[in-house]
């Protein structure tokens, strides 16, 4: 089972992402939802955890529902992660060319949380 990530850092992320897709500044933002610069980036960075109010009102200068970023942190939450396990690379004992051999396909995945 993977750890659950912290609603924090996961609610801001998805935040600066909207942001930053509408190309606008954190202060075009924060000053239209009436919160600091400084404040807002520490939520977006997942360092402070907003409140409703603050959350609506970022919501609101995005331009988005805070059902929007609600289901935003649900699929997130429900998607699964998929690293590649480097370690399992087969070591090359030559090296033709500059070139590694293929790994081998065993047909089993490896997940993992970062």
């Amino acid at each position: 089972m993977r750890p659950e990530p912290l609603l924090r850092r996961l609610i801001g992320g998805i935040l600066r992402a909207r942001r930053e897709a509408q190309g606008r500044t954190l202060r075009e933002v924060a000053d239209v939802a009436r919160v600091s610069t400084a404040y807002l980036s520490e939520i977006e960075r997942g360092r402070k955890e907003a409140s409703s109010e603050i959350l609506a009102a970022v919501c609101d200068a995005l331009g988005i529902g805070l059902v929007d970023l609600v289901g935003a942190a649900h699929a997130a939450l429900r998607a699964p992660s998929v690293v590649v396990d480097l370690t399992a690379w087969p070591r090359a004992t030559s090296v033709v060319d500059g070139a590694r051999p293929a790994p081998e396909r065993s047909g089993t995945a490896v997940l993992l949380a970062a």
